[in-house]
């Protein structure tokens, strides 16, 4: 008569169906991080170049004057400086406050494009430029032209909302900071307490000995 072992059988496919869970968390995560981070370098940076040019009439001439991103709106930048606070805080937090965090992160990046594309064509800042630099506030300004860094800046904002929306999907499964978890998500062992060797079981004692301990304590 044969015996029935008790030992479960592995299960491979169970195993073989977690591995693109944790490749596509991985590269999520790192679509998420590069995204984020370069997506809010880029919006820093267009929104300090010239956004518009055009030349005010003062006397019998004309004088030059341009307009940078800051000067036409410094909404982009400000939602930049979030959407990286919020990068940072998706791996602070867990369950709903992941979501949430990740929500101001997508939010930022649109908030940040939208602003940018809506001044693209904007004249206001140059006009107010124009009044202050001839003292007449009528004064507007001509052969006005916008170059191409608002839409780079509105470019930057796009690569934040999809950082954000990358954390709003597969934000559940990146991993936290703290110190009790690996990289993979998982909770560390806990160290068990070393008890005190046993004065009946010399093999104790030596062992105790070896790692350089006191046994009679």
């Amino acid at each position: 008569m044969g015996y029935v072992s008790a030992v479960p059988v592995p299960q491979p496919r169970a195993r073989a169906a977690t591995a693109p869970d944790a490749t596509g968390s991985r590269r999520s995560l790192a679509a998420g991080l590069l995204l984020g981070a370069a997506g809010a370098t880029v919006v820093l940076l267009a929104s300090g170049q010239t956004w518009a040019e055009g030349k005010a009439a003062v006397g019998g001439g004309s004088l030059p004057l341009t307009a940078d991103g800051q000067d036409v709106t410094g909404l982009p930048a400000a939602l930049a400086i979030v959407g990286l606070a919020a990068l940072v805080a998706v791996f602070a937090v867990r369950s709903a406050g992941r979501l949430l965090v990740a929500g101001l992160l997508a939010l930022s990046g649109l908030g940040a494009g939208l602003s940018a594309y809506l001044g693209a064509s904007d004249s206001a800042a140059l006009d107010e430029k124009a009044a202050q630099t001839t003292g007449d506030t009528s004064a507007t300004i001509d052969a006005l032209t916008h170059t191409a860094w608002p839409y780079v800046t509105a470019a930057g904002g796009l690569l934040i909302l999809i950082a954000g929306l990358l954390a709003l999907r597969y934000g559940k499964l990146w991993p936290t900071m703290s110190g009790r978890y690996e990289r993979d998500g998982t909770p560390r062992p806990r160290k068990t307490p070393r008890t005190a060797p046993d004065p009946d079981r010399p093999e104790d004692l030596w062992k105790a000995l070896d790692r350089g301990e006191d046994p009679t304590h």
